[in-house]
């Protein structure tokens, strides 16, 4: 029955990075709602990470908090390989931290800072999927979810050259390891938001926003609970298991292909 379609969810072991609020926290909610076991991946919000955790096992669901700095070389890896040995595998991986961080015309970043958004946005992601593919060959199953971003298809606002760099160089990542991965039963997307409502924009001028909703034919801003479900979906082998290699856009509209 396609009603029960999400109930293969359960029990199934998830780690979503950048998961203690905005779209990461919805979609843990929803992996967790559909009886998966959810490590829920912080960096520095971890009131927030305890709240969801609570919250999740308030309802009978099964979460736990990990902490990691993903702008840090070589934490990818040991995240995920805490994920794994707390939940004695791993069927689903979301690489959903990331961040513009700042809004700075190309010629004015400081070594540190673009060496910092590139490691969070794609560095992090490499040392995650190359945590978890040992993994995933030898039981010979696995989705990976990467959020990218619309930055990646239109080039985004101002000052976030690198951060479109970054999630551009997702989306081919995800296109070749769709290929590589996919006699192993490997599965990989993405999900690229528009302007989705969450503490990324803090860098954003309201102007900018402003910007965005002209641009938004459905005329909002979007909410993490818009992206959660595209997660959910994509990792259902029942509802795609025949999708990999693409990338699905939450944007309202805002760019079409």
């Amino acid at each position: 029955m396609w009603v029960d379609s999400f109930k293969e969810l359960q029990g199934r072991r998830v780690l979503i990075t950048g998961a203690s609020s905005g779209i990461g926290a919805a979609a843990a909610q929803g992996f967790a709602e559909c009886g998966a076991t959810v490590a829920v991946h912080y960096s520095a919000g971890q009131e927030n990470a305890n709240a969801l955790v609570d919250q999740i096992r308030k309802h009978g669901g099964r979460a736990f908090a990990l902490q990691a700095d993903l702008g840090i070389p070589g934490t990818g890896t040991t995240l995920t390989e805490a994920a794994i040995a707390e939940m004695g595998g791993i069927d689903v991986l979301v690489n959903n931290a990331g961040a513009a961080l700042s809004r700075v015309a190309i010629d004015e970043f400081d070594p540190g800072l673009s060496q910092r958004i590139i490691q969070l946005n794609q560095g992090a992601v490499i040392e995650a999927v190359r945590a978890a593919l040992p993994h995933f060959r030898r039981q010979r199953r696995g989705v990976i979810i990467n959020t990218t971003s619309i930055a990646a298809r239109n080039g985004g606002g101002f000052g976030v050259s690198l951060y479109a760099t970054a999630k551009g160089g997702i989306e081919a990542l995800s296109r070749n390891l769709a290929r590589e991965e996919g006699p192993h039963g490997i599965r990989i997307n993405c999900v690229s938001p528009g302007y989705i409502d969450t503490p990324i924009h803090r860098v954003t001028s309201a102007e900018q926003l402003q910007r965005y909703l002209d641009a938004t034919p459905l005329g909002r801003a979007g909410l993490p609970q818009d992206c959660a479900g595209v997660f959910l979906f994509l990792a259902c082998e029942r509802l795609s298991g025949f999708i990999t290699g693409q990338t699905i856009g939450v944007n309202g509209g805002m760019h079409l292909i």
